[in-house]
């Protein structure tokens, strides 16, 4: 029997105590931690991320202390969902960068979640990194404080690619900071692309995927460039200095990225996410896309529980002075109604290469799933098992299916 969550104030209540309902399966269900380390050596042109450079800060947030102040909202979370705490399966340090914290810092976090936190034999343990935030010697402390996963923004392999990026790396960088990370005894690597950039040809593109296939990854990340309001690259394109990323040709690159992908090896196990076998798949995105749970650390992260949904304030020294007073970093919650949950789970089930049953579809949804299999955009096979799959060109109008489909 499900319990019905009740309606909860705007903003969390002091303790961050979560209703029962929310609580009701959480010691069975999948649960992540993801640790944001919101700082960055300079802004990148395309990035809307809750990031911060050192003059942007101000008094009360600085890196030196960042770590002992996520280490606090970890003692808190442990508070909240204790005391029969749920076992952590996968941590997620992102940014910013992590890396620019020293690598002793990652390790005491990692330390504090061991100490406050049961954790799966087989855990999971990721950091986004910087090609050149990285050293043969920071990536040997990581890996013995327990990290298994480095994922590396590569972005491309074209030197003029980056400089429209703002991306401060020298193609070749990242290829050899994977080595280290492999040298280092990382079990998995993943390198992240970015297409459609501004400038880039097709041979900029074709050298991007061939540098990911010499380089020693499992993983590879690809997605296309959007142009995110507010942000410096898009404040570019509106005063005309640079074009628009063209649709087809974003849907060109896409289909060259899977094509050499595959034929070396990789499958698509999430659009715009391939690996080399199902060990090498990102299992913290996989619980978020299973909508199981996880608690976001840091500011600006946010966090889901059992149908409870919340983000923390936005400004390290906002969410650092909060936490030294004793209070709750979160700035705001919702409760997420069984339509939305059910829309959620639609959204990201589908584009993952196992899709999803078509009884998670409203009546009217299988009425268009099967409108979509005519169209060839769902696999006709999987349909007859029940299943809604994306066909390869439904991958490339995988947001349009999602909104028929739940529209």
């Amino acid at each position: 029997m499900t319990t019905t969550l009740p309606l909860l104030p705007a903003r969390p209540p002091a303790d961050d105590a979560l209703p029962a309902g929310a609580r009701e399966h959480l010691t069975t269900t999948p649960f992540g931690l993801y640790v944001h380390v919101p700082f960055c050596a300079t802004r990148c042109g395309y990035c809307d991320f809750n990031t911060y450079t050192s003059d942007e800060l101000g008094p009360g947030a600085n890196r030196a202390e960042y770590a002992g102040t996520a280490i606090a909202e970890l003692r808190r979370a442990a508070e909240v969902l204790g005391p029969d705490l749920p076992t952590v399966s996968t941590v997620f340090v992102g940014g910013g960068t992590p890396t620019l914290l020293p690598a002793e810092d990652l390790a005491a976090v990692m330390a504090a979640v061991r100490e406050l936190f049961p954790v799966a034999p087989g855990v999971e343990v990721t950091t986004e990194a910087n090609p050149e935030s990285v050293t043969p010697a920071s990536l040997a402390t990581l890996r013995a404080a327990g990290f298994t996963r480095l994922s590396l923004g590569m972005q491309s392999a074209a030197e003029h690619v980056l400089a429209v990026l703002d991306r401060r790396h020298t193609p070749g960088r990242a290829a050899q900071a994977a080595r280290e990370a492999v040298a280092a005894g990382f079990e998995h690597v993943n390198l992240d692309l970015i297409y459609g950039t501004p400038g880039e040809t097709d041979a900029d593109w074709a050298a991007s995927l061939d540098a990911v296939l010499a380089a020693p990854v499992d993983h590879v990340s690809a997605y296309a460039l959007i142009v995110e309001d507010g942000t410096r690259l898009a404040r570019r394109i509106s005063r005309g200095e640079l074009p628009m990323p063209d649709d087809d040709v974003l849907a060109d690159r896409y289909v060259q990225a899977d094509t050499v992908l595959r034929g070396a090896g990789f499958d698509w196990y999430e659009v715009s996410n391939w690996s080399r076998g199902d060990a090498a798949r990102c299992r913290h995105n996989e619980l978020y896309w299973a909508n199981a749970n996880w608690w976001g650390i840091g500011p600006g992260a946010h966090s889901h529980v059992g149908g409870v949904r919340w983000w923390n304030v936005k400004h390290p020294a906002a969410y650092a002075q909060r936490l030294a007073a004793g209070e709750s970093p979160a700035a705001d919650r919702e409760v997420l109604e069984p339509a939305d949950r059910t829309l959620e789970t639609v959204m990201l089930g589908l584009r993952l290469r196992d899709g999803l049953p078509l009884t998670a579809l409203s009546d009217a949804g299988r009425l268009r799933a099967a409108d979509a299999v005519a169209r060839g955009l769902l696999d006709p096979g999987a349909h007859e098992a029940g299943r809604a799959v994306l066909t390869d060109r439904g991958r490339l109008l995988a947001d349009a299916v999602v909104r028929d489909l739940t529209d």
